[in-house]
C-alpha cells in the first residue's frame, strides 16, 4: 500500500475529528443543525479508521497492490459492493465468502437451489453432473449470450463440487502426484471454491486454454458479467495454487470492479480484505 494513500487516512481522521470540534461550537440557534452534521462527521470520521485498521491487518504484498487514491472514494466503492451483495441469496453464504487453505466450509454445505448447468444452445458441457448456485448461473448465461454474440461457444469443464467429491479428487491426485504438489493444484476438502457453487472451469483446463480463442475473449470480457480469475500467475504464495488460467468465480460486476480498481485486479486481495472489513 503506499504511504500517501496512508497518509490520506491520517489526514482526513485528523480533518473530520477538527470539523467536529469546530462544530461543537456553533451557536445555540444551529443545534439541530449541528446534531445532524456531527453524525455524519463521526460516522466518517470511525470508518475511516476502521479502514485504516483493516488495511494495516491486510499482507504486505496486498498492501502494496492497493494504489493511491481518495479514502472516501475506496469507502463509497467499498458500500457500492456490500449494497450488491444485498440482491444475493440471503440464506445462503455470500459469493464474496472467503474460502481458501486457511478459511474453509464444513462436510455438509451444499449450496442452496443449485441448477443443472446440461449442454444446451449457450453453451457446451464436459459431463452431464454440473450445477451452480442461482446468481451464477444467471451470470453464467449472461456471458455465455455475449459470446455467442462474438460468435464463441463457451465450453463449460467443471462448476459445484461437494466435500465428499473433492475429498475424493484430492486423496487421487495424493496417490498419484504426492502431497506437495498435489497440494499447489488441488484443494483439500472444505476448501474449494467449488463447493460454493460460483465457480467455473472452463474449456480444456490446459495451461494454453488462455490462449485459445475462447480463453482470450473470457479474458477481455468475464468481468463485464461479474467472472473473477480466482487463481492469477505468479500468485501462489497468495492463493496457495498454481496458475489456472481456466478457473473463474463468480463475484457479481461491482466486486470485480472494486478488484480491479483497488486491488490490483487479485480476488484474493479483495475477498481478505472484505472478510477483514466484516469482522473487524
Amino acid at each position: 500500500m503506499h504511504r500517501s494513500f496512508v497518509n490520506k487516512i491520517i489526514i482526513c481522521v485528523v480533518f473530520f475529528v477538527c470539523i467536529g470540534q469546530n462544530i461543537s461550537c456553533a451557536k445555540n440557534s444551529q443545534e439541530v443543525k449541528k446534531s445532524e452534521s456531527v453524525n455524519v462527521v463521526s460516522k466518517n470520521n470511525e470508518e475511516i479508521e476502521k479502514l485504516g485498521r483493516v488495511l494495516s491487518s491486510l499482507s504486505d504484498r496486498a498492501k502494496e497492490a492497493i494504489p493511491n487514491g481518495s479514502p472516501e472514494e475506496f469507502l463509497s466503492d467499498l458500500h457500492a459492493v456490500l449494497d450488491a451483495e444485498k440482491e444475493f441469496s440471503s440464506t445462503d453464504l455470500s459469493p464474496y465468502f472467503l474460502i481458501d487453505k486457511k478459511h474453509n466450509v464444513g462436510s455438509d454445505y451444499v449450496p442452496k437451489n443449485l441448477i443443472s448447468v446440461k449442454q444446451n444452445e449457450l453453451w457446451n458441457v464436459s459431463r452431464n453432473d454440473l450445477s451452480l448456485r442461482e446468481e451464477a448461473y444467471k451470470a453464467l448465461e449472461a456471458l455465455s449470450k455475449a459470446a455467442l454474440d462474438d460468435g464463441i461457444k463457451l465450453m463449460v469443464s467443471s462448476t459445484y463440487r461437494s466435500y465428499s467429491y473433492q475429498e475424493k479428487l484430492f486423496a487421487r491426485y495424493v496417490s498419484e502426484d504426492g502431497l506437495e504438489l498435489a497440494e499447489r493444484y488441488s484443494a483439500r476438502p472444505g476448501t474449494s471454491q467449488h463447493q460454493l457453487g460460483c465457480a467455473v472451469d472452463f474449456g480444456s483446463i490446459t495451461e494454453d486454454w488462455d490462449e485459445t480463442k475462447m480463453g482470450k475473449w473470457v479474458y477481455e470480457n468475464a468481468a463485464d458479467y461479474g467472472w473473477s480469475l480466482s487463481f492469477p500467475r505468479g500468485y501462489e504464495d497468495i492463493t496457495g495454487y498454481m496458475w489456472e488460467c481456466w478457473h473463474f468465480r463468480y463475484i457479481g460486476k461491482e466486486a470485480c470492479a472494486f478488484q480491479k480498481k483497488w486491488f490490483s485486479n487479485i480476488q484474493q486481495f479483495m475477498l481478505e480484505f472484505i472478510d477483514a472489513w466484516k469482522n473487524s
